[in-house]
């Protein structure tokens, strides 16, 4: 009489199956999942320097500033006590930080990065004298 065994477990072919298909599908989504991290670091980025660029041109025409006027964090920020032009001075996702300097300018980002900066917004300040 013969007697066959039930083998338990997975062979190592099928062990090495799994785990190369494993690594299939990782190879494929790390990158999008980097990709996707990247553009959602660079558009908080410019969504920031738009908020800063909007509070810089409040603040100048509340107070008859002209375009070559300097201004900086202090002046929007209010020393960080939610009653400024900005309530919270923003932090970059990398980062990194954000400075003005004049009211004409478009604030920058000092990561350097692709993407991480505000075109000119076209936007011109005028006073009235």
């Amino acid at each position: 009489m013969k007697f066959f065994r039930k083998s338990k477990g997975f062979t190592l072919v099928e062990i090495m199956i799994v785990v190369a298909i494993i690594g299939i599908l990782i190879a494929i989504a790390v990158p999008g999942f980097i990709r996707a991290r990247s553009q959602s670091r660079m558009k908080s980025c410019q969504e920031n320097l738009t908020k800063i660029d909007g509070a810089t041109e409040q603040w100048a025409l509340e107070n008859n500033k002209k375009p070559t006027d300097s201004v900086g964090q202090a002046d929007l920020d209010n020393g960080g006590d939610g009653t400024g032009y900005v309530k919270l001075w923003p932090v970059e996702p990398s980062g990194y930080d954000y400075a003005t300097t004049v009211v004409g300018a478009p604030p920058t980002c000092s990561s350097g990065l692709d993407g991480h900066a505000l075109d000119a917004v076209g936007t011109v300040i005028t006073t009235v004298e």
